[in-house]
C-alpha cells in the first residue's frame, strides 16, 4: 500500500527496513481507508519514518517493543507544538494498527480521592441511574469538592465534615458561578453529592439538608432564536457545489424543521429515516423514549440529495459525518455547533452560543406565532411536561395582548 504514496524504490525499500517495517503497508492502507488525503497521509508517514529511526537508535528490534516511555521521549525532540501534536498523531495511528490500542499523553485531572469517585460513579449509574453525560459533569462537580475539601482540610477525612463546613463550600461554589443558572447548578450537585456521602456511610447525617436553596427563575428570559427570514436566509445561502455544503443544507433543514437536539441529530441513522411516510425515529432521546417527527418535503429533498450524492462510502450507520478526513460521525456537539456558527457568520449573523438548540427555539417560536396548540409544539420538541414549552409563549406578544385585561380606570 505504500505504492499509494511513493514511487521510488530507493523510498520504499528505506520505509520498509525499520522496526516499523513489517507494518508500514498496514500503516498506509489505514491512512487509505479511513479517508486521509495523500499529502496528509504522506505527512504523517514522514513523521512514522523518524519515529522509526529513533527507534533504530534506541536499539528497538521491532513494534511490540515500543513503550510509553520511548514514545514520550521522541516527542520531547519535537522542536514546536504543532510538530509534537503531529507526531503524535501519527504514533497513535502505529499503535492502533500494530496492537488495536494507543497511548494517550494528557495530563489526568487531579484525584484526591479515587475510591471514594468510583464508588460515587458507580451510586449515579447503578442506583440512580443517570445517562453517561450527566454523570460526567456530576464527576466534574465532585472532583472540585474533594480538591477544595483536600485544600482546606488536608489530612481529614470526609466523615469529619460538619454544617459549618457545607456552608463555606457552598460560598465558593457560589462565588465561583456567574450566573444564577450555574449557581443553582452548583448548589443541586453538592447536593447530591452529599446525598451520597449519607448512602454510602461517609457521613453520619444528610447534610445536604444545610445547603440552601438558589433561586432559578427559567421563565425569567427569552431564549435566544432568529426570525423565520433569517433561518430561511441562512438555508439558502449554503450552496450545493461539494460534499460538505450538501451536509451542511441537509442538517439545517433538519434542525430548523423538526427541531432535534444536537445529540439526536449526531446519533440519527439511515434506517431512523421513514421515507415512505415522511417521518423520521429519534431513539432514546433526552426523555429516554422514542418518538416521531415529521419530515418535510424541503428537507426530506436535501437530505436525499446528501445521502445520494454527497455522503462519502462508508461503513457508518450514523446519516452525517465529518467529511475531513478521517471519515468519521460527529460525535461532539462542539462539531455541530461549528458547523451552525460558520453558517451564521456567513450571513453576517453572530450569537454567543450557536448551535443546534438556536434553531430548535427558533422553530418553536416560530410554531408558537402561528398559533399551534402548545402541546402541538411540546410532543414535536420532546418535552415531557409542558411547562417547558411554555417559555416560548412569551414569544407571542400579539395573541398575548389580545387576552390582557383592561387598565382600571380605562375608557375600555
Amino acid at each position: 500500500m505504500l505504492e499509494l504514496y511513493y514511487q521510488y524504490p530507493r523510498v520504499l525499500n528505506r520505509l520498509r527496513a525499520g522496526a516499523l517495517g513489517p507494518e508500514m503497508d498496514r500503516i498506509a492502507a489505514r491512512f487509505y481507508e479511513t479517508g486521509y488525503k495523500p499529502a496528509s497521509a504522506k505527512v504523517y508517514l514522514a513523521h512514522i519514518a523518524q519515529f522509526d529511526r529513533f527507534l533504530s537508535l534506541a536499539g528497538c528490534k521491532d513494534s511490540h517493543s515500543i513503550n510509553s516511555d520511548l514514545v514520550e521521549c521522541f516527542l520531547d525532540r519535537c522542536i514546536n507544538q504543532r510538530q509534537r501534536l503531529s507526531s503524535q498523531t501519527a504514533i497513535r495511528h502505529v499503535l492502533q494498527v500494530v496492537n488495536g490500542s494507543s497511548i494517550r499523553h494528557h495530563v489526568e485531572p487531579p484525584c484526591f480521592d479515587s475510591e471514594v469517585l468510583r464508588e460515587y460513579g458507580r451510586y449515579l449509574q447503578d442506583v440512580r441511574g443517570l445517562r453517561t453525560k450527566t454523570c460526567e459533569g456530576l464527576m466534574l462537580a465532585a472532583r472540585r469538592i474533594l480538591k477544595w475539601y483536600d485544600d482546606q482540610y488536608a489530612g481529614e477525612p470526609l466523615s469529619a465534615m460538619t454544617a459549618e463546613t457545607v456552608i463555606s463550600l457552598v460560598g465558593y461554589l457560589l462565588s465561583a458561578s456567574g450566573s444564577y443558572c450555574s449557581r443553582s447548578g452548583s448548589v443541586s450537585d453538592l447536593r447530591s453529592f452529599l446525598r451520597f456521602m449519607k448512602w454510602q456511610g461517609l457521613a453520619s447525617e444528610d447534610l445536604s439538608r444545610f445547603v440552601p436553596r438558589v433561586p432559578c427563575w427559567r421563565m425569567a428570559h427569552l431564549p435566544p432564536r432568529l426570525s423565520w427570514d433569517d433561518v430561511n436566509r441562512i438555508v439558502d445561502g449554503v450552496g450545493i457545489n461539494d460534499p460538505a455544503a450538501l451536509r451542511d443544507r441537509a442538517l439545517l433543514l433538519l434542525l430548523a424543521t423538526t427541531g432535534l437536539r444536537s445529540r439526536e441529530l449526531r446519533a440519527l441513522e439511515l434506517r431512523d429515516i421513514r421515507w415512505r411516510t415522511g417521518e423520521v425515529v429519534i431513539r432514546s432521546n433526552k426523555g429516554r423514549r422514542d418518538r416521531l417527527v415529521p419530515l418535510s418535503s424541503a428537507a426530506g429533498d436535501a437530505l436525499a440529495t446528501y445521502i445520494l450524492s454527497g455522503r462519502p462510502s462508508t461503513h457508518f450507520k450514523q446519516v452525517f459525518l465529518c467529511h475531513y478526513p478521517p471519515v468519521r460521525p460527529i460525535t461532539h456537539s462542539s462539531t455541530l455547533a461549528a458547523i451552525v456558527r460558520r453558517r451564521l457568520e456567513r450571513c453576517d449573523l453572530h450569537f454567543p452560543k450557536a448551535g443546534a438548540h438556536l434553531l430548535r427555539h427558533s422553530l418553536a417560536t416560530q410554531l408558537v406565532k402561528q398559533r399551534r396548540p402548545i402541546k402541538e409544539v411540546a410532543d414535536l420538541l420532546g418535552h415531557r411536561s409542558i411547562d417547558t414549552t411554555a417559555i416560548y409563549v412569551k414569544v407571542a406578544l400579539p395573541q398575548l395582548a389580545t387576552v390582557a385585561l383592561p387598565f382600571p380606570g380605562s375608557e375600555s
